[in-house]
């Protein structure tokens, strides 16, 4: 039986096209989509697509809209045995996590692809993402979804959504997983990696978990920084959740006004969470007497988590009423396999 795949357009470059009148950018008319890539009409799967009322720029996503397209899946999670979410690239890694936290029991595959040429140009990577997105959405093994989580694939590569992070804003190579390996190859095969995917227990049907708290603030601490900037910004009021991106394994500097204030807001209640500006490795709060304070002071360790799933994750446990020590252990806790505690070796 043919697979049937859900095409979800929020917007983003690969909806554009060129106006070679004027080279401006336009929103593609995806009723066209086979004329514009016939080779869609040799996928073993058949397609609908659905698309935001008014399709945003990635700058302008937010978390209401991240329910939006939750919901979207809900809605026809049953009509369908996969879904391709096309969305803008500067944003996409956080879209992509926070739906990952968002969205329990899911058994079908939700794949986000993206480009950084619109559809149209001459050398753009839009038609291989959304071809192949749509192939790694309708694989199947036993008459079973191969994939059962949330993705991004870009260029040649699928990854788990909440280890993926943009690191190139001009490669079509624009995504990366440093501290999981590539789950997924598009080659002469289309390759997916079956031991390295998600398997998570189904409890019951998909739901969609929709409460969140945006009441989280973030400071990549540097050399020499500005105190009163710091104190500016750690005090900012409703502020519940607050990440430091620390050196290297989770090193701050340890002026005794800087540990006094973290002291102090610990103390009233504040999720500290540390996390590194390392793009690769983890965080071990401890290992260096520069991030003894942290330890003392019982800080949240994001472990090896990316700062985009960091950030959502937070956003997604302030939505949940936990007190502080449920807090802690469910951000510290691996939920849809977005974190370890240890070096993986693969």
């Amino acid at each position: 039986m043919q697979t049937k795949i859900l095409l979800v357009y929020t917007g983003g470059t690969i909806g554009m096209a060129k106006d070679y009148g004027d080279q401006s950018l336009k929103p593609f008319n995806f009723d066209n989509l086979l004329k514009r890539i016939p080779e869609l009409s040799l996928l073993d799967c058949s397609f609908d697509y659905s698309s935001f009322e008014t399709p945003i720029d990635s700058s302008d996503m937010k978390p209401e809209y991240w329910v939006e397209i939750a919901h979207t899946i809900r809605d026809n999670y049953e009509a369908y045995d996969g879904f391709v979410v096309l969305h803008g690239t500067d944003t996409m890694a956080y879209t992509a996590s926070a739906l990952s936290f968002m969205i329990d029991n899911l058994e079908k595959p939700v794949i986000f692809t993206g480009s950084q040429l619109p559809i149209g140009d001459l050398r753009t990577d839009a038609k291989e993402n959304l071809i192949t997105s749509i192939q790694l959405a309708s694989l199947r093994k036993d008459h079973q979804p191969l994939i059962k989580e949330v993705c991004i694939y870009f260029e040649y590569k699928l990854l788990r959504a909440n280890r993926a992070t943009k690191i190139n804003a001009e490669n079509f190579d624009a995504f990366e997983s440093p501290n999981y390996p590539v789950i997924g190859v598009s080659g002469v095969h289309l390759e997916v990696k079956e031991d390295l995917t998600l398997k998570l227990p189904i409890t019951g049907p998909l739901t969609i978990n929709e409460k969140y708290s945006t009441d989280v603030g973030v400071l990549k601490i540097f050399p020499g920084m500005n105190r009163s900037f710091i104190e500016s910004v750690i005090n900012a009021p409703s502020i519940k959740a607050f990440i430091i991106e620390a050196f290297g394994t989770g090193n701050i500097f340890t002026d005794q006004w800087f540990i006094d204030l973290l002291k102090e807001k610990v103390a009233q209640g504040i999720h500290l969470i540390i996390n590194t500006q390392c793009a690769g490795g983890m965080v071990e709060i401890g290992r260096y007497a520069t991030s003894d304070a942290l330890l003392e002071m019982r800080a949240i360790s994001s472990y090896d988590l990316t700062m985009e799933a960091a950030i959502t994750k937070a956003i997604y446990l302030l939505g949940q009423d936990l007190t502080h020590e449920e807090f802690r252990t469910a951000y510290e806790a691996n939920l849809k396999g977005e974190l370890r505690k240890h070096h993986y070796i693969e």
